[in-house]
């Protein structure tokens, strides 16, 4: 062949490699992994343990790592996961769940009943104070009836009882749960640098329905000033629970998804220390502020108007009159706090979390309303760990603004933290009436003794003015239109496997 008939030749050949590398989308010596990268506000818990989880941040990212024995999904509804299914004897009292054929764990092993009754044992144990999950304080014996069948024993009925099934089933063999972390999720852990990222890919073994992205990075944006800049520049490509002034300052590049955060914000008070163990104290904070003027100035008005620890997708359990029992009344606030010995009005110290932008811009409203009533309320910006480590587990503070959400969607979720002897119970609220109706609602399986027992319960914190309740908020999430998928759920998680790139499904 000529030299110039080969040139040819060689040309056509390079001519037709890249134009098929231009229709493949992807450079030559690019990686063909699919990947997003959406920010978090906060890291996740330097313990991988998902029994151990206490922070909301955490436990929705672990929602894509570990599943239990049933799962919530987007409508509220609770499906067969691990278990391919259930049966509850009619007293309530026997729950018998099924393992689902060749689920495996993230580390290739087969999930097995001793691996369940482990899981479960685990998180009933009272060895270290109390059990890991409150539910299970009521489990008598955990018994594997044979090679793929859990029965639970209860020592009273509680109809509730499955809620808490979405508990983790990790493998028995793990003896290090905090540093190694394997469940049976859609994606599986790679590595976490603190401060800075937590990495997940894809599980190509899952038994369900596979996750669309093959890499999550989730990209620790603490600093609140730097996160439209952020989703701008480009470093992130999604981010949730944003307010509506960085929403009005997004580029074309991204929609956004409004929803709400399913969780209770309010001013939380510490009733173990004065003056807010006192309940006329707490009811002229209450007669103080108005709720809807805060959602007007922090979100465009966006969000739900609150009156106690409930919030909407709690359905039968919520209690939307109660957001309307104190209306802003400055002078029944005054006389409030004369008659408990403060006429001149008091200072203290709100407490809030540095990197919740929602938080701040709130407590900066209610410090200003209180300003009426002679009450100064300073300010203090904390690290997240150190809000976990005080406020939280220390309960050293007089107030905090936070937003509680619900574990699973049952209504003890949600009050328990208000028991006197609730290892939750962070504000240290302490009310004989209150335990009382607590006690009757998770003491009968009749449906309508329980909720109005329940809904008791949420009249007294509301009265007693145990917390100044705000709002369950409206959520932002800004996603690229590259990405989509993003489903809200009635519980405070974030389910990754949803989403997927445009055009590729």
């Amino acid at each position: 062949m000529k030299k110039k008939h080969l040139k040819a030749l060689l040309m056509i050949v390079l001519s037709l490699a890249l134009t098929l590398t231009a229709c493949s989308g992807k450079r030559q010596g690019e990686s063909t992994e699919s990947q997003i990268t959406i920010g978090i506000p906060q890291d996740v818990e330097d313990s991988l343990d998902p029994h151990k989880a206490v922070a909301a941040g955490t436990e929705e990212v672990f929602f894509n790592m570990f599943e239990g024995l049933v799962k919530p999904d987007s409508d509220g509804n609770l499906n067969p996961a691990v278990a391919s299914d259930y049966k509850v004897s009619e007293d309530e009292k026997i729950y018998t769940f099924t393992l689902r054929e060749g689920v495996k764990f993230h580390d290739g092993s087969l999930v097995t009943v001793e691996d369940v009754k482990y899981s479960i044992e685990r998180c009933a144990d009272t060895s270290e104070g109390g059990p890991l999950v409150a539910a299970f304080s009521n489990i008598v014996s955990v018994n594997a009836t044979d090679d793929k069948t859990i029965e639970i024993v209860l020592a009273e009925p509680d109809a509730d009882f499955l809620a808490s099934m979405d508990t983790a089933i990790i493998p028995a063999s793990n003896t290090t749960p905090e540093s190694v972390a394997i469940g049976t999720g859609p994606y599986k852990f790679v590595s976490h640098a603190p401060q800075e990222s937590f990495v997940m890919e894809k599980f190509d073994e899952y038994w369900g329905e596979a996750a669309h992205i093959d890499k999550v990075t989730l990209k620790v944006c603490a600093n609140t000033d730097s996160i439209v800049m952020n989703l701008n520049g480009g470093s992130i490509d999604m981010f949730s629970r944003l307010t509506a002034t960085q929403v009005s300052q997004l580029n074309n590049n991204f929609e956004v998804l409004e929803g709400t955060m399913n969780l209770v914000q309010a001013l939380y008070l510490n009733n173990g220390v004065e003056p807010f163990n006192n309940e006329k104290v707490r009811q002229a904070l209450c007669y103080a502020i108005d709720k809807q003027y805060i959602l007007d100035m922090t979100s465009d008005g966006h969000g739900t108007p609150v009156g106690t620890s409930m919030f909407p997708a709690f359905g039968k359990y919520y209690m939307p009159e109660l957001a309307d029992y104190y209306t802003k009344d400055v002078e029944k606030a005054k006389a409030l706090l004369k008659e408990a010995g403060y006429p001149e009005g008091f200072s203290f110290t709100i407490k809030v979390p540095s990197n919740y932008t929602p938080h701040i811009e709130t407590t900066q409203v209610i410090a200003e309303e209180l300003k009426a009533i002679n009450v100064d309320a300073k300010i203090e910006l904390i690290e997240w760990e150190t809000w976990l480590s005080d406020v939280y587990s220390g309960r050293k503070f007089e107030g905090t603004v936070i937003g509680l959400d619900a574990s699973s969607l049952t209504a003890s979720s949600m009050l328990l933290r208000f028991n006197s002897d609730s290892s939750k119970n962070f504000i240290n609220y302490s009310n004989p009436e209150y335990d009382a109706a607590y006690a009757r609602a998770v003491g009968t399986t009749n449906q309508e003794e329980r909720t109005a027992a329940f809904k008791e319960c949420q009249q007294i914190l509301t009265e007693t003015a145990a917390n100044v309740y705000i709002q369950d908020m409206a959520e932002f999430v800004a996603i690229n239109k590259k990405y989509a998928g993003y489903e809200f759920y009635p519980l405070y998680v974030q389910d990754y496997s949803k989403l997927y790139i445009v055009g590729e499904e």
